[in-house]
């Protein structure tokens, strides 16, 4: 009954909240938004709010050269602070560059698996998350992931440090897709039958379950920000173990690869741990593990089969795949990706 739970600073929750931002913003910022038209139609409320600021957008999942690109914008600009408002990629981009202008240093000097691993020893700069999608939680995680093309994979970089100082979670500016909605659910099932579950996530796990299938845009989002806490305090499992490294080789959307691989990876899970009560109670709460939503199959995702070796391997040496409740067999993760493939 050992565990720590650490989270944002502070988390302001609600309809109408953006406006809580400006008074915040103290001194000039570094705006991260995303680049399509949309995107930077819906950050013009924040924008006109916002006394002092420069704007770097993020077009699709960050990589190691958007991050080194947004921290050289941010010095140029004389930001002292960094805020994101966007999906779970433009988060990620802005907590890595918040990290980095307090740290210094490469992205890769703290980067997991291809990386150096060094620890994060100074508290970012000041960092202000505001998701616009309802699904990945990254308001309230420790670590921004990133891809590295020459690699072929996604990576880490994770401290306490990089948890955002204020989350502001306002739903009327959030959109649920069922991609989102499904990773949602996936980051809510895998802490709740993780090896690291404790009584504080399984709190957070359980209502969240329930909130995603109501499926409305408050429930949506707080679904999505009671993800977060749990994986960032319980940790995930094979599901993302699988979509961190097909995330790296394919040109595929994180949610639709968690959606993909979730009923195969929750049945294997469920065949081979010796304690199936946890499983059995998710099943009570949620019913259809896809939602009634229609799911695309690895293959329709344009993963390849005579790739599953390499895949296998990565996925091994994922850190997500640390917390599953069990040791997953090479034999039982072929099985995994064959029955979702």
């Amino acid at each position: 009954m050992n565990f720590e739970f650490a989270t944002a600073q502070r988390i302001i929750f609600g309809p109408g909240k953006l406006k809580e931002v400006a008074p915040l913003a103290k001194s000039r910022a570094l705006v991260v938004i995303g680049k399509s038209a949309g995107a930077i139609q819906r950050a013009e409320p924040l924008l006109s709010s916002l006394n002092e600021y420069a704007t770097f957008s993020v077009a699709g999942e960050p990589t190691l050269d958007v991050v080194r690109a947004g921290v050289q914008r941010c010095r140029e600009e004389k930001c002292e602070m960094v805020i994101s408002f966007g999906g779970g990629s433009v988060i990620d981009a802005g907590k890595a560059i918040a990290m980095l202008l307090a740290n210094g240093g490469d992205p890769l000097d703290y980067a997991e698996v291809i990386g150096r691993g060094l620890p994060v020893t100074k508290p970012s700069a000041l960092f202000i998350a505001i998701p616009t999608t309802a699904g990945t939680g990254a308001e309230v995680t420790r670590n921004a992931v990133l891809g590295s093309p020459e690699h072929h994979v996604k990576v880490s970089l994770r401290s306490q440090f990089m948890l955002p100082a204020v989350a502001v979670v306002d739903p009327d500016v959030m959109v649920a897709t069922p991609e989102s909605r499904l990773d949602a659910l996936t980051q809510l099932i895998e802490p709740f039958v993780s090896c690291r579950a404790n009584p504080l996530t399984d709190v957070l796990c359980r209502e969240g379950m329930q909130r995603a299938v109501r499926g409305t845009p408050e429930d949506l989002a707080m679904a999505a920000l009671f993800s977060g806490l749990a994986l960032a305090n319980a940790g995930l499992g094979a599901v993302h173990g699988f979509a961190g490294p097909l995330g790296g080789m394919y040109d595929a959307p994180h949610g639709a690869l968690c959606a993909a691989l979730l009923p195969a990876v929750f049945e294997m899970n469920e065949r081979v741990s010796p304690n199936r009560e946890r499983f059995a109670e998710v099943r009570r709460l949620v019913g259809d593990l896809t939602l009634g939503l229609k799911v695309k199959r690895l293959r329709e995702l344009g993963v390849r089969q005579a790739e599953f070796p390499v895949i296998i391997e990565k996925a091994k040496a994922a850190s997500s795949m640390k917390a599953n409740p069990v040791v997953l067999t090479d034999a039982q993760l072929r099985e995994i990706l064959d029955r979702a493939w």
